[in-house]
């Protein structure tokens, strides 16, 4: 299923700064980052528990916002992309 995830952490301290960069690291690790603090994640449901335990446990809930979109499995008839593109399906292997 794909999911969109969003954020916005706080940076007007250092603990902030690190919880952004921590934000975007596991982001990384589950789909390719489409705006600065969006995330395009094609995962399994069993990953998608892990996942958001994972960016729920970063995150300060008094100081940052975390939003989750869920495409589903049909996200292709939903996602509409204009402009400069990466390059890159999802349906794709990411190493190669």
């Amino acid at each position: 299923m794909l999911v969109l995830v969003t954020y916005d952490v706080s940076t007007l301290d250092s603990n902030g700064a690190k919880r952004l960069r921590k934000m975007a690291k596991t982001c990384v690790n589950y789909g390719i980052r489409v705006q600065k603090s969006v995330f395009e994640c094609n995962v399994a449901p069993h990953q998608w528990e892990f996942f958001k335990s994972e960016l729920l446990d970063i995150f300060e809930p008094a100081e940052d916002s975390v939003r989750f979109y869920f495409l589903g499995s049909n996200w292709k008839r939903r996602v509409e992309h204009h402009g400069l593109s990466s390059g890159f399906e999802h349906d794709e292997p990411m190493i190669v």
